[in-house]
């Protein structure tokens, strides 16, 4: 019931009956690579690609983990057809360009076209990469069966949480992440 009502109450823009995405910084007012140009290395290397669709699914976001083993992980599933997705990126955005320095932030792109999530991304765009996944495999791996959803993942690779459905500010996502990977 959840995944039902999440987008119907989503799809009518903000209290004030404005734009959902309207406001958000765009890859030209934000420079995500100079924020987190102090990132160890491979964090540093992850947000190199930020704003990218990395194909390759399931596997490709084993292969993401694996090279991330070391740092505590947060991994947002996201769709551009997400009315949630919408209006929880500002927030990712945020916390991911003040926190990316010590915690490495991915996303993963399920059920959606490589083309919609790229103009999706043009609009509200992301410090780090997204894994495409077409068929919502590595969705599946971190139990995200709702969009959006975010996985948490200890320094070990370890999934430690999964949260079903959006985050309404910031402070909510700080506070599971320093409740989950501390």
């Amino acid at each position: 019931m959840l995944a039902c009502t999440l987008p119907i109450a989503a799809c009518g823009g903000d209290e004030a009956g404005g734009d959902p995405g309207a406001g958000n910084p765009t890859s030209n007012e934000t420079d995500y690579a100079k924020a987190l140009a102090d990132a160890p290395g491979p964090l540093a290397d992850l947000y190199a690609n930020g704003d990218a669709i990395i194909e390759g699914g399931a596997d490709e976001f084993e292969s993401q983990l694996a090279a991330l083993e070391g740092y505590p992980v947060v991994v947002n599933k996201w769709a551009s057809w997400c009315g949630p997705c919408r209006l929880e990126f500002p927030i990712f955005q945020a916390v991911a360009t003040d926190r990316g320095d010590r915690i490495a932030f991915l996303g993963v792109n399920a059920n959606d076209g490589t083309d919609a999530a790229e103009t999706f991304l043009e609009e509200l765009p992301l410090p780090y990469p997204s894994i495409s996944d077409p068929d919502d495999e590595a969705g599946e791996l971190f139990k995200g069966f709702y969009f959006p959803s975010t996985a948490f993942y200890d320094r070990n690779g370890e999934l430690v949480y999964t949260r079903q459905g959006p985050y309404e500010d910031e402070q909510d996502l700080n506070d599971e992440i320093d409740k989950y990977l501390g």
